[in-house]
Formats: structure tokens, sequence, C-alpha cells
């Protein structure tokens, strides 16, 4: 059920009550598996729903320069394009990274709900603030650090967002992304990506094998970043 993961997210940094959970659970919705690679949205798009992830990975992307430029990734949970509730024309690509499960709620059934509800109209809000401060992390994130703070950067957040929704156990979660997806994300080239994750696996600070990364040091791999997830702006951040 989409509402389960889309309540753990908006419990995590804001909280809801029990009356807006169960607004939640009443949404209507449609469900749709995707492959990797699909378009879930395609820039110039005029979407009648936002999209909620229920599973999987989903980039948004643009071509720019012959190259595709990574700007956010979205766990489970997430709503990516939430935005178009108000801004009706999408100006990126919204592309899945792996296998993916996503539910569309079409936009007359959230402003209804919203109009019902104060709390869930300032959750939506705050949700979209954060993924503003995320979208300014990254900008910061390509234009200040090396290879090697950008690639843990970019590790240490999405450890932490998938923490958020229960999908991190003990510093190891999965990540479909190829090297590809990192160097289009991170700025760089996939040869430099290889070696960056090479580095981070000399100095065991993470594992990745098989789709699935471990942080080993957490608390390094952070220092390399310079990562500190107050923009991310969980109520109960974790400590260690």
């Amino acid at each position: 059920m989409p509402h389960q993961r889309l309540i753990s997210r908006l419990q995590a940094v804001g909280g809801l009550s029990e009356q807006d959970q169960t607004r939640l659970t009443r949404l209507p919705y449609k469900v749709k598996s995707l492959a990797d690679g699909e378009y879930v949205l395609r820039q110039g798009d005029e979407p009648r729903s936002c999209i909620i992830v229920m599973s999987g990975l989903l980039s948004r992307q643009r071509v720019v320069n012959a190259r595709t430029q990574i700007s956010s990734f979205y766990i489970a949970g997430d709503m990516p394009d939430l935005p178009t509730l108000h801004l009706p024309v999408a100006d990126c690509d919204l592309c899945t990274v792996g296998s993916s499960t996503i539910a569309a709620v079409p936009h007359s059934a959230l402003r209804d709900m919203m109009k019902e509800s104060p709390g869930l109209t300032h959750a939506f809000w705050r949700e979209t603030l954060i993924h503003a401060a995320i979208y300014r992390e990254w900008v910061e994130n390509l234009g200040s650090r090396q290879a090697l703070g950008r690639v843990a950067h970019l590790l240490c957040e999405l450890t932490t967002r998938m923490e958020f929704v229960g999908l991190a156990d003990d510093g190891s979660f999965r990540l479909p992304l190829t090297q590809q997806d990192v160097a289009d994300a991170c700025g760089l080239s996939v040869v430099h990506v290889n070696r960056t994750i090479q580095e981070l696996r000399r100095e065991g600070l993470i594992e990745w094998q098989n789709h699935t990364v471990t942080l080993l040091r957490a608390k390094e791999l952070r220092d390399v970043a310079e990562f500190s997830p107050e923009y991310l702006h969980e109520l109960n951040p974790r400590e260690g």
C-alpha cells in the first residue's frame, strides 16, 4: 500500500495526527510496476496526478550539452512531482533506476484532502521545502567538493534518507545505481567514479557489492563527505 511509506516519510520529518494518517489511507491511487530506465514523467508533460514511490528508486534528470545530469534521487515514501500541483508543466524527466513500483494519486484527490486538513497541507509544504534544501545541498556538493567528497556525500545522504523510512539496516541498504548513475549525479566521468569507489573501499569506509552498500565506518565517511544531516530535517536525528 503506497500510504504506508508515505506516512513513514511524513512522520519522520513532521509528524501526523491519527486523523490525517487515516485520510492518507483513503487516497485513491493506481499502482504501476516499471522496469529499469522507464520514464515516469518527461519534460514538458502536464500531469494530472502525483507519484508516490512505493519501492525502488527514481531519478530526476535532464540532458545538458549532450550529457545526462541527475539532480535528485527519490526513494520509497517520496513524492517527486508534488510541485506539479501548482506548477503544471514538468521541467525535468523522472526515470526509474532499477525496477520500481509507483502509485499515482489524482491531483483532485490531493487538493480535496488538503482543503479538509491544514495539518496535511503543512506536511506536504514542509516536504516540498525539504526537497528544495536537498537540491541546494547537491548544488553545493557539485560546486565545492572533490570527487571523493562528492561520492561520499551522496552515499551518506542516501543512507540517512533510507534510515528515515526503515530501508537501511545498520548502515546497509540496497542501491541499484550503476557507476554511470553515480557519474551523472556527481558530475564526474565513469572512470573517475570507479577510482573514487575503489579508494573508499581501500580505506575500509564502504562495501559495495551486488547492489548492496554497507557503510563500514560511517563516522569517518561523514568526515570525508563533510556531511551533516540537518538539511534533511528529520524530527529526531540519529546519533553516531
